[in-house]
C-alpha cells in the first residue's frame, strides 16, 4: 500500500485539502487536519498570482529556451491573438506532475468489443426484482464485479513496479485493491477525478462489494472520506462510457498494474456493444496476459462459471432470465406489431419475406461473387422476392423489425439490398446448417451488423500492399530467376500470406502465445519467408545448390527434403507489439497428412503437465490448417482430423483452416474431385462455419480471417474460410496447364495480380500514390536481388561428405536404471487397487483386483496388465508425464487392462492411476474413435511437442497400424532423417498367430524392420511381464528420443507360464537378448541355438517333445531393432559345443523378423555353425483362417525347431 496520499492519482484532491488546511486547519475533515498535523505536506501554494514573464533565453545553438517558470509546452509558438494564461499550481500543478510522472510507465492497451445484451437485459431484471428495496445496480458495479473476479484468475494485471533504493522492484499484490474513478465537483464549480479504492476485493461477496463501492463513491462525492480511502489500489476501473465516449485510453499511474476502460453502450443492428480497453505497465504485464484478462471478463459477462447466478444470489433475488433482446428478436418468436396482425394478405407476405430472408441466410453464398475469374455464380431462384410473391411496393410495406435480422433499414425494401450485398458479394457465409441456435444467433449477428468488416485504417491498408508486394516479388523473382524450378508459387492466392498475418495479429490480442500451422507444399516458400521470418539467403540456397547444409533449409539432416516440405519456427511481432511464437510444420508430400500432427502438437502445447493433474488452456495456442480445395474434398484424414476436435482428449479450442481453393487438382476439374458443390462442404457435416471469399477481394479476405477468430474466441471451435483464388501456373512451374484446362488459362494470362488490383483501388482513394507502389515494389526486388548477389559470393562449395550409416549401427547410449524399490512397488499397487468410499466394484474385476493384492504378499505370479499399470504408477510416482490412447485401451480389447473401473451401481468412473497420492505427473487416458489415420498423427504431434511425456498408442490389432501407414512411414520412420524431428512415441502392436485368421494375427513386423535404419526406431517383442515393465520404463527416460514399435501379446496375456516376479520388476533390467532358463541338460549337451522372439517361446517350451531335446537351446531376441550384435554374441559364446543355429519364427518365410535376423546372425554365428530358419511358407496372407490348419502348422514348427541333429537338411 502506498504512504503518501500526493503519490496517487488522488494527490490534486489531496493538494486543494493541503491549501485549504494551511489557510485554515478547521476547514478539512478532522482526519485530514491529523495527517496534516503530524507532518504531511503537499506543494507549497504559489505566492505571486499571476506568471512573471522573463525574457527567452537563447541556448549556444540559438534555439530559444523555455524559461525556467514556463509552463507552455510549444514555447516557441505564436502567441494566441486573445485570451489569458495563468501558471498551474494547488490541485492542478500536482495533477500535472502525476500525469508527467505516468508518462515514464511504458505501456501498451488491449482493445475487446463485448456483446453486452445479456448483461443489459439481466441488469434490468435484477433491478425489477430490487426496485421496492430502494437497491438499484449500474453496469459498472457488475463490471466491477467481473474484474475482479478475472484478476483472481489473471492476478498479474494487479502488479506493479516499484522504485526500492533507486532499483525497480516487481511488487506481487496478495490481494485486489480495486479504485474507482469517479467525477466530482469542487465547490469552484470545476471537475476533479476521485478514486477511493476497493479494499481486498477479492475477499467480498458481490453484496458486500457492492456496499463498500456505494459508500467510496458517496464519500468522494461530499468529501468525507478518510485519507487511507484513496490508497493502496494496484488497478483502477474508469468509465467514460457515462459521457458517451466510445473507447479510451487512460493514464497509467505510478504503482498500478493496469487500469481498465468501458465505453458507451451502443446499439449496433440490434445488438448491445461495448468496448473495454486494458492499459497496462508493459514491463511485467504482457500483450497476451491482458487479452486472456479481457477475454475472462467478456465471458462471466456471459454468464459463464455461474456469474449472474452468484451475483443474483449475493442480492437475495432468484438467477436472472438469461434471454437478451436480440434474441428475442429471433424471427421464429418474432410478434408482427399492431395493426399489420390485421391484414391477412400482409401477414402473409410477411410469411413471404421470412421466406426470402431465410434464403439469403442459407444459400446466399450461392449467388456470390467468389471467383476472381468472372465465373458466374450457380444462384438460388429462392433468392428472387417473386419466387415468393414479393413486389417492391409489398416489400416497402413490411416493417424490418419483424424479420429478425440484423442490418440497417425500417422495411424489407431497405434491408434487402443490404442482405444481398451482406451473403451474395465478395464475401459470403454458410451457418444456418450449424445445430446449436446461441451460435447461428451470434454469427447472423456479427455478420449483419458487419463488426467483422470494419473500415481499415490507411495504415493498415498499406502493411496489406506491402506484404502482398513482397509475396508477389518472391514468386516472380523466383519465377524468372530459378526458370523451370519447382517451387508450388501462390500466385493467383497471395491473399494467403496477409491473411495469416492478420490471423496471428488477432489470435495476439485475443491471448494467443503460440500459433501452430500445418500446409501442403503450394505456398509453404511464401509463408516460411513472410510469416516466419526464414532468410531470403536460406531459401535462395536451396535453389542455387552446392552451398553448405547449415546455409539451406535442411539444417544439418541427414537425408534432408525438398524446400517446399520443410517447417521452421519463428517469432512474429505482431501489429500491437505482442510477441507469438509460431510454427510451421513439416510435411510430406501426402498433401492432408499434417493435419492430426499439428492437432496433436497443439494439444501438448495447451496442456499443462507439471502437476498430479493436466491443466489445459486452449487459448493459449492457435492451430491453423491450410488445405488445397481437392484435397480436403477427398482426403479421409481431413474428416479423421474433424472428428477429433470436440473430444475429451483431443479438442484444441477451436482450428482456423484456410482452404486455398486454386478450382482444380492437379490437372482434375472439381466436378471430378468431389461430389459436392463446394470444396468445403464437407465441413458441414461437423456444424463448423464457412465463410467462402474472394481472393482478389483484400479487405473482405481480412473480414473473413476476423470472423473466423471472432468465432473462435467465443465458441472455442473450427471454423473454414474457403479463399476462392487461382494457380497462375501449372500443378509445378514445369507442368504446361493449357493441356487440360485451356478456357481456364485463357482467363488467368489476361488477368491483373491482386497486389496490382488492390494498388490502384488504394491509389484511387488517395491512399498511397502509383510512385510510392512503384518504389515498394523496386524495393522488394531489391532485397532479393541482394540476397542472391551475397550468396553468390560465397566461396565454399563443398558440400561435406555424405552420412555413411549402417542399418546395424546406432549410437550408444548408456542404459537407464529402470528398477524400482520394492516398497515403491508395494505402495503403488495398494492404490491400484483401492477405490473411493462407497464405490461399487463389479463382482468379477473385484476378484481380478483382490488376486493382484494377494500376488505381492506372495511374491508373484504377475501377467502382462499388471506389470504395466505397475510400470505407468511407478512411472507416475517418478515424475514422467504418461499418454496412453487407444482403441477401447481403458479396458483393453482383450478384457486385461481395467485402468478404468465403472461404478457397478451409478456408472461413475474412476482412474486409479490418476488417484495416486504420491504421483508427482499426470495421466492422460482416452479410448480414440474408430481411427487409425487421424489418431495415430495426433499422438505423433504430440510426443513431438512433448518429449519428456511417454506417449502410447495402441492398436486394437497390430495389422490395423496399416491404415495409418502415412504417418507411420513419413512421419516416424522418417521425420528425423528428413527433418531432424523425433520422439519417444511407444506403438503398441498386438501380434501372434492364435488361429484367429489373416487380419487378427500379425502386427507386420517384418514393415518395421525393413524400415529401420541410421537407428531411427526401436523395434521390440517382449516375452515376459518384467521385460514388458522395464521396457515402457526404459522408453520413458532413456536420452536417445527414439520411436518404440512394440509387438505386445494377446494369448500370453492369461498365458501361465508368461509371468513374472515381483524381484524381477524390483532388481531386473530390460535384457536385449534372453537364455534359455530350463535347459533340460548341460550346457555342454547343447548343439543347436533357437532363436526366436515373443509368442512361439512359450509354444516350443512346451511342446511335449521339449524335455527329451536336450540338445536345444531356446532364446529370445527381445529387441529386434536396433540388432543387439555384442548379446546375441555373447550368448553364443555360452555353448561350447553348438553346431547349428536357427531362427524359429511363425510368421511365414516372407514375413515376420527372418530377412532382418538371418543375415545378423549369419555374420556373428563362428564359421563351423550352420545357420538355417524355420517358418511358415511363403504365403501372400498373413495366417491361415481355419484354427485347425493353424494348430497343424504350428506343431509342424515347433517339431522342426526341437527335431533330433541327425535328421537336419541344411536350408543356409
Amino acid at each position: 500500500m502506498f504512504e503518501n496520499v500526493f503519490e496517487t492519482v488522488n494527490s490534486g484532491f489531496a493538494q486543494a485539502l493541503y491549501e485549504d488546511y494551511l489557510r485554515d486547519p478547521s476547514s478539512v475533515p478532522e482526519e485530514w487536519r491529523e495527517l496534516f498535523d503530524n507532518g504531511l505536506t503537499g506543494e507549497q501554494p504559489a505566492v505571486e498570482p499571476a506568471v512573471e514573464e522573463k525574457p527567452e533565453q537563447e541556448s549556444e545553438t540559438g534555439e530559444p529556451q523555455i524559461g525556467a517558470r514556463s509552463t507552455s509546452i510549444a514555447a516557441t509558438s505564436p502567441r494566441p491573438p486573445s485570451g489569458t494564461s495563468e501558471p498551474l499550481e494547488g490541485p492542478a500543478l500536482r495533477l500535472l506532475q502525476n500525469m508527467e510522472a505516468s508518462l515514464t510507465i511504458p505501456t501498451a492497451t488491449s482493445f475487446r468489443d463485448l456483446d453486452v445484451s445479456r448483461l443489459w437485459d439481466i441488469r434490468r431484471s435484477l433491478n425489477e426484482a430490487l426496485e421496492t428495496r430502494g437497491i438499484k445496480l449500474s453496469f459498472t458495479h457488475i463490471i466491477g464485479w467481473a474484474i475482479v473476479r478475472a484478476v483472481q484468475r489473471y492476478p498479474v494485471m494487479g502488479f506493479a513496479v516499484l522504485d526500492k533504493d533507486g532499483a525497480p522492484h516487481r511488487v506481487e499484490r496478495d490481494s485486489v485493491y480495486l479504485g474507482l474513478a469517479v467525477d466530482t465537483e469542487g465547490r469552484d464549480g470545476r471537475r476533479k477525478l476521485m478514486v477511493p479504492v476497493v479494499k481486498q476485493a477479492d475477499q467480498m461477496g458481490f453484496r458486500q462489494f457492492y456496499d463498500e463501492y456505494e459508500r467510496l463513491v458517496a464519500g468522494a462525492r461530499d468529501g468525507k472520506l478518510m485519507p487511507d480511502a484513496y490508497m493502496g489500489a494496484n488497478l483502477t476501473l474508469t468509465n467514460p462510457g457515462t459521457i458517451g465516449t466510445v473507447a479510451s485510453v487512460p493514464r497509467l499511474m505510478t504503482g498500478q498494474g493496469s487500469i481498465i476502460a468501458t465505453g458507451a453502450i451502443q446499439t449496433i443492428a440490434g445488438t448491445k456493444t461495448m468496448t473495454i480497453t486494458s492499459t497496462y505497465d508493459h514491463r511485467i504485464i504482457q500483450g497476451a496476459e491482458s487479452g486472456m484478462f479481457l477475454r475472462q471478463i467478456d465471458l462471466l459477462l456471459q454468464g459463464e462459471e455461474g456469474f449472474y447466478d452468484e451475483v443474483a444470489g449475493q442480492m437475495g433475488v432468484s438467477a436472472a432470465s438469461g434471454a437478451t433482446e436480440a434474441e428475442s428478436r429471433h424471427p421464429e418468436v418474432a410478434a408482427v406489431p399492431g395493426g399489420v396482425m390485421g391484414d391477412r394478405e400482409l401477414l402473409t407476405h410477411v410469411v413471404s419475406a421470412m421466406s426470402l430472408v431465410s434464403a439469403y441466410r442459407t444459400h446466399g453464398y450461392l449467388n456470390a461473387r467468389l471467383d476472381p475469374l468472372g465465373t458466374d455464380p450457380v444462384g438460388d431462384p429462392a433468392l428472387h422476392p417473386k419466387s415468393v410473391g414479393l413486389t417492391p411496393d409489398i416489400m416497402a410495406r413490411i416493417p424490418a423489425t419483424v424479420l429478425g435480422v440484423y442490418v440497417e433499414g425500417h422495411t424489407l425494401a431497405d434491408a434487402l439490398p443490404e442482405l444481398q450485398e451482406l451473403y451474395c458479394g465478395t464475401i459470403a457465409y454458410e451457418i444456418e446448417h450449424i445445430a446449436n441456435h446461441k451460435e447461428r444467433v451470434w454469427l447472423r449477428q456479427v455478420v449483419e451488423s458487419g463488426v467483422h468488416r470494419r473500415l481499415l485504417t490507411s495504415d493498415r491498408k498499406l502493411r496489406t500492399l506491402t506484404t502482398l508486394t513482397k509475396a508477389t516479388a518472391l514468386e516472380e523473382f523466383l519465377h524468372r530467376t530459378y526458370l523451370g524450378q519447382k517451387r508450388f508459387g501462390i500466385e493467383g492466392l497471395e491473399m494467403l500470406v496477409p491473411v495469416l498475418e492478420t490471423a496471428i495479429d488477432l489470435a495476439a490480442e485475443q491471448g494467443v502465445r503460440e500459433v501452430v500451422m500445418g500446409m501442403a507444399h503450394r505456398g509453404r516458400l511464401n509463408v516460411l519467408t513472410h510469416i516466419l521470418g526464414v532468410p531470403y539467403a536460406s531459401l535462395l540456397a536451396e535453389f542455387e545448390g552446392g552451398h553448405e547444409t547449415h546455409d539451406t533449409l535442411a539444417a544439418g539432416r541427414s537425408t534432408g527434403d525438398v524446400k517446399y516440405h520443410y517447417g521452421a519456427n519463428g517469432i512474429v511481432e505482431c501489429l500491437h507489439g505482442e510477441r507469438v511464437d509460431v510454427i510451421l510444420m513439416p510435411n510430406p508430400s501426402h498433401l492432408e497428412a499434417v493435419n492430426p500432427v499439428v492437432e496433436g502438437q497443439v494439444r501438448a502445447s495447451q496442456t499443462e503437465r507439471s502437476g498430479h493433474q493436466i491443466r489445459h488452456d486452449s487459448r493459449r495456442v492457435l492451430p491453423i490448417l491450410i488445405h488445397g480445395d481437392a484435397a480436403f474434398a477427398a482426403q479421409g484424414v481431413v474428416a479423421e482430423t474433424f472428428n477429433l476436435a470436440c473430444l475429451d482428449g483431443y479438442d484444441t479450442g477451436g482450428t482456423l483452416h484456410i482452404i486455398t481453393n486454386n478450382q482444380i487438382g492437379f490437372t482434375t476439374d472439381p466436378q471430378e474431385a468431389r461430389s459436392t458443390d463446394f470444396a468445403s462442404d464437407l465441413a458441414k457435416g461437423f456444424d463448423v462455419p464457412i465463410v467462402h471469399v474472394n481472393a482478389d477481394d483484400p479487405e473482405a479476405c481480412l473480414a473473413a480471417v476476423r470472423l473466423a477468430t471472432m468465432y473462435r474466441d467465443k465458441f472455442a471451435k473450427d471454423c473454414v474460410i474457403n479463399l476462392v483464388g487461382y494457380r497462375r501456373y501449372g500443378h509445378n512451374e514445369g507442368d504446361e496447364p493449357r493441356y487440360t484446362q485451356p478456357m481456364m488459362y485463357a482467363r488467368i494470362d489476361v488477368h491483373p495480380r491482386v497486389k496490382d488490383l488492390y494498388a490502384r483501388a488504394l491509389i484511387a482513394e488517395g491512399v498511397v500514390s502509383k510512385e510510392e507502389v512503384e518504389r515498394e515494389t523496386e524495393r522488394a526486388f531489391r532485397e532479393l536481388s541482394d540476397a542472391q548477389a551475397r550468396l553468390e559470393k560465397r566461396t565454399e562449395t563443398d558440400a561435406g561428405p555424405d552420412m555413411l550409416r549402417s542399418s546395424g549401427e546406432w549410437t550408444a547410449v548408456a542404459e537407464p536404471d529402470t528398477r524400482v524399490p520394492l516398497e515403491t512397488l508395494h505402495d503403488v499397487n495398494a492404490q491400484l487397487i483401492a477405490t473411493p468410499e462407497g464405490f461399487t466394484v463389479n463382482r468379477k474385476l473385484q476378484r481380478l483386483l483382490e488376486r493382484r493384492l494377494k500376488t505381492f504378499q506372495d511374491d508373484g505370479p504377475i501377467d502382462w496388465a499388471h506389470a504395466e499399470a505397475l510400470a505407468l504408477g511407478t512411472l507416475l510416482v517418478d515424475g514422467i508425464p504418461l499418454r496412453l490412447v487407444g482403441q477401447d485401451t481403458e479396458r483393453g480389447t482383450f478384457s486385461q487392462r481395467h485402468l478404468a473401473l465403472h461404478d457397478a451401481e451409478t456408472g461413475a468412473k474412476h482412474v486409479p492411476l490418476q488417484a495416486l497420492s504420491n504421483a508427482a505427473a499426470p495421466l492422460e487416458l482416452h479410448n480414440t474413435p474408430l481411427s487409425e489415420y487421424g489418431a495415430l498423427g495426433f499422438e505423433y504431434g504430440y510426443s513431438v511437442a512433448a518429449p519428456e511425456c511417454l506417449v502410447m498408442w495402441e492398436a486394437q490389432f497390430g495389422d490395423f497400424a496399416n491404415s495409418a501407414e502415412v504417418i507411420i512411414d513419413q512421419f516416424v520412420i522418417a521425420g528425423l532423417a528428413k527433418w531432424g524431428q523425433t520422439s519417444r512415441l511407444v506403438l503398441l502392436l498386438p501380434h501372434g498367430y492364435e488361429g484367429q485368421g489373416p487380419e487378427h494375427s500379425s502386427a507386420r513386423l517384418e514393415r518395421y524392420l525393413a524400415l529401420g535404419a541410421e537407428g531411427n526406431i526401436r523395434v521390440a517383442n517382449c516375452s515376459t511381464p518384467a521385460q514388458y515393465f522395464h521396457l515402457l520404463r526404459r522408453q520413458a527416460v532413456h536420452m536417445q528420443l527414439r520411436p518404440l514399435f512394440l509387438m505386445t501379446p494377446k494369448s500370453l496375456l492369461r498365458h501361465p507360464q508368461a509371468v513374472s516376479r515381483t524381484t524381477d520388476l524390483a532388481d531386473g533390467q530390460f535384457q536385449y537378448v534372453m537364455d534359455d532358463i530350463s535347459l533340460p541338460g548341460p550346457r555342454e549337451s547343447v548343439q543347436r541355438i533357437v532363436f526366436c522372439s515373443g509368442k512361439v517361446y512359450y509354444d516350443t517350451m512346451t511342446a511335449s517333445d521339449r524335455p527329451a531335446a536336450d540338445h536345444v537351446a531356446i532364446a529370445r531376441i527381445e529387441l529386434l531393432y536396433p540388432f543387439p550384435e555384442d548379446a546375441v554374441s555373447n550368448l553364443i559364446g555360452l555353448y561350447p559345443n553348438v553346431r547349428e543355429i536357427v531362427w524359429l519364427q511363425e510368421e511365414p518365410v516372407n514375413m515376420g523378423a527372418r530377412k532382418w535376423v538371418v543375415p545378423q546372425l549369419a555374420e556373428l554365428k563362428p564359421e563351423w555353425v550352420s545357420l538355417r530358419y524355420v517358418a511358415r511358407p511363403e504365403r501372400s496372407a498373413p495366417a491361415e483362417g481355419y484354427l485347425h490348419k493353424h494348430l497343424a502348422r504350428q506343431q509342424r514348427l515347433v517339431a522342426d525347431a526341437l527335431s533330433p541333429m541327425q535328421k537336419i537338411k541344411s536350408r543356409a
